[in-house]
């Protein structure tokens, strides 16, 4: 049985917030802010949910990249046994540094894939293609006849299924640019059948992301089911079928099961497939590494603007980019816990844009100049999605592990920053 694991490894102990146990009050006295901290005992936790809902059937959990690509956290993900699912050449490069055996583990998605990038992953022996139109399709074929290297593909079909979430996220429709129309997939399957160096392996499929609902993550399932038995009846063995990512979150204050909305994802996605003898493959990102992370920044000045407060921080919209990009929620607390009325405040940050924010009227205990804030579920999407805008040095990364705290990451210098320009 698994150990149970609340939302978020985030807690207070002795009146000072803890990631696990360590203080955030001291880690961001030590390493400075903004700061980001993860607990790798949740994202192992989260890992060890999947495993265990989809043990009945083959399976590979291949984690989506694009959410956290820090190399400790990719490494502990790949020798506990997962897969990965990537969208570029530079995280082929970082798949193959941090866990060189988990590339025949990973998949490569993305609308547009590079000679390099389809060259370096054949020559890498990864898992699939996942197939997005079929030009690309045509150059994949082309790059790996010269290579003597037969491409293992699934094409990426678009289910044409709707799924609430931000229209920035949502993938699964036929106004999307992402995959190939579900009617037409059958014949460009049978031509591809004929290639010596096309080996028809899987459909794929992914529908959006930050998904709550589980009914549309079945009708997909079940549309590429169809699809499959078509071609099996051409006479093209798929043996594997690619569910994609897409499980949400929840980023609020509301009570949040993770173990049972993982238990009602996986009945979703495998009553579709019940009685089939296929390899499923799994995309999780975000619902994986969101909640094992946050972003610490330290309150550089509390302003008034009429009837408006601002607690401006030293984290700005270049270190997380969410709440100015998505309208994302995020919820935010105090290291030091206090006590007092709450009032609403903006909290925002340095940058030169309006759009510099983390949260608007929200209602926070009150600040001052010095304290350290936590901004939660910071772990997806934050860290990979950071600039130098501003000429702003990106921040430092800190992993908590059992047996304690390590940078995973230095804190960016101006050296860093100039170092590739040229005057």
């Amino acid at each position: 049985m698994l150990k149970p694991l609340n939302a978020r490894p985030f807690g207070y102990k002795n009146r000072t917030l803890c990631c696990d146990d360590a203080s955030l009050a001291e880690l961001a006295a030590e390493h400075g802010t903004p700061l980001y901290v993860y607990s790798s005992e949740h994202l192992l936790g989260r890992l060890a949910m999947f495993e265990q809902a989809f043990a009945a059937v083959p399976h590979t959990i291949c984690y989506a990249v694009k959410a956290n690509s820090s190399l400790a956290l990719l490494r502990l993900l790949g020798k506990a046994g997962s897969g990965f699912d990537i969208v570029s050449g530079g995280e082929l490069t970082r798949i193959a540094k941090a866990h060189k055996p988990a590339l025949r583990k990973t998949v490569f998605a993305g609308v547009g894939k590079q000679v390099f990038e389809i060259d370096a992953a054949l020559q890498a022996d990864i898992l699939l293609f996942n197939v997005e139109s079929e030009s690309e399709l045509e150059l994949l074929e082309s790059r790996a006849r010269p290579l003597d290297i037969p491409a293992r593909f699934s094409l990426r079909v678009n289910p044409d299924v709707f799924a609430e979430t931000h229209p920035y996220i949502s993938t699964g429709l036929s106004a999307h640019k992402f995959g190939i129309d579900i009617k037409v997939a059958r014949a460009i399957y049978r031509r591809a059948a004929k290639s010596k160096y096309l080996i028809p392996t899987g459909v794929s499929v992914h529908i959006g992301s930050q998904i709550r609902a589980t009914d549309p993550f079945h009708a997909a399932t079940a549309r590429v089911i169809e699809l499959i038995r078509q071609l099996r009846k051409d006479g093209i063995a798929i043996t594997h079928i690619d569910a994609g990512g897409g499980l949400g979150i929840e980023y609020t204050d509301k009570a949040f099961d993770p173990a049972a909305a993982v238990a009602s994802y996986a009945k979703s996605v495998l009553t579709a497939t019940e009685g089939l003898d296929l390899h499923l493959l799994l995309e999780p990102g975000r619902f994986l590494v969101a909640q094992a992370g946050a972003l610490l920044t330290t309150v550089l000045n509390v302003k008034k603007n009429g009837n408006k407060t601002f607690v401006i921080t030293d984290a700005g919209m270049n270190d997380l980019i969410r709440p100015a990009l998505y309208q994302a929620h995020h919820e935010i607390l105090p290291v030091k816990q206090t006590s007092g009325a709450r009032k609403p405040v903006d909290v925002v940050g340095p940058v030169c844009e309006s759009g510099d924010f983390f949260a608007r009227d929200r209602e926070l205990a009150t600040t001052k100049p010095g304290d350290v804030l936590a901004i939660l579920d910071a772990g997806a999407y934050g860290m990979t999605l950071t600039s130098n805008y501003n000429s702003r040095p990106r921040p430092a990364e800190v992993l908590v592990e059992p047996e304690g705290a390590r940078v995973i990451r230095r804190r960016e210098t101006m050296k860093d920053l100039l170092g590739p320009e040229i005057v």
